[in-house]
């Protein structure tokens, strides 16, 4: 067996299938998206090379790009800021009960199971500004001037998605982070208490540096996936009213499947996957750079 494991070809034999199956279900669409975005595509005509045209006009025509790349980052910012302490607190108070644990983790994790086609059409009929769970209730203790046209309104669609999202979501990271709180010796914090450290006290000095390393990676998961919203702001908004909720891979479909204009679509898909790379690396190298103090 000791032999077998120090047999480079034997280990090379075992990972040549998994390898292939990577290479031909993400390798090698990747590489075709990006030789795609270079050229002028559709099922009708045949494919012609462009060079770098279809960038140039992302990057300096199109409207519609530089809206759907503004919510996509607003998103992505909103996400995170907003997820990331909410989960750790959540994780925090979930972590200091002793009955009722299992409970909460439960109905705070839920939503992520659920199918964000499905919540989507949730919310939508909460959000309906005719029959709306949200108008109806406001109606019902008197602040009809507080009612609105959530998801038809320019001013709130984002917002009421950024609801949804958090809403979705939070649980998951949640979970995270309570795993990460758990993991920590319980000597520490009982030390602490008894040299007379406050809850806050012990947080800030012995919690949040432990966890340091998990708020990196779910940063990274939170922001990877901000990127790639889609399916919610489709089923909720379809991008609207007026592109106002239009999001990066939401506007790559469009442009590829509706508007049949694959090259073009692939350039915004080669810009979304340059994104991806490029603020997983900054985020990482955010967190690992030095070590933070939080005395």
């Amino acid at each position: 067996m000791d032999s077998m494991v120090r047999n480079k070809k034997t280990i090379a034999l075992f990972l040549m299938p998994a390898l292939l199956i990577y290479l031909s279900v993400v390798a090698a669409p990747v590489f075709s998206t990006i030789y795609y975005s270079f050229h002028r595509w559709s099922l009708v005509d045949a494919r012609k090379f462009i060079g770098f045209k279809n960038f140039v006009q992302l990057f300096t025509i199109d409207r519609i790009f530089k809206t759907s790349l503004n919510n996509t980052l607003l998103l992505l910012v909103l996400s995170i800021v907003i997820q990331v302490p909410l989960a750790i607190l959540l994780a925090t108070v979930i972590s200091g009960i002793t009955r009722g644990k299992r409970y909460f983790k439960t109905v705070f994790f839920m939503p992520n199971i659920l199918a964000s086609v499905a919540v989507g059409l949730l919310w939508s009929f909460i959000y309906n500004a005719e029959f709306g769970l949200i108008n109806r209730l406001l109606i019902a203790v008197g602040l009809e001037e507080y009612t609105g046209l959530w998801l038809a309104d320019q001013k709130t669609v984002l917002g009421c998605i950024m609801v949804v999202i958090c809403w979705q979501f939070i649980g998951y990271h949640m979970i995270i982070y309570l795993a990460a709180i758990e993991n920590i010796p319980p000597t520490l914090t009982e030390m602490a208490t008894i040299d007379g450290a406050g809850p806050w006290q012990r947080f800030k000095s012995i919690t949040l540096p432990l966890i340091w390393p998990i708020i990196g990676i779910d940063t990274v998961l939170i922001a990877t996936g901000a990127l790639r919203y889609f399916d919610l702001i489709y089923v909720m908004s379809n991008g609207g009213p007026n592109h106002s909720s239009e999001v990066m891979a939401l506007y790559m479909y469009y442009k590829s499947f509706r508007d049949m204009q694959y090259g073009y679509g692939s350039a915004i898909a080669v810009v979304l996957l340059c994104m991806c790379l490029i603020i997983t690396a900054v985020l990482n190298r955010l967190f690992k750079s030095e070590e933070v103090q939080f005395y």
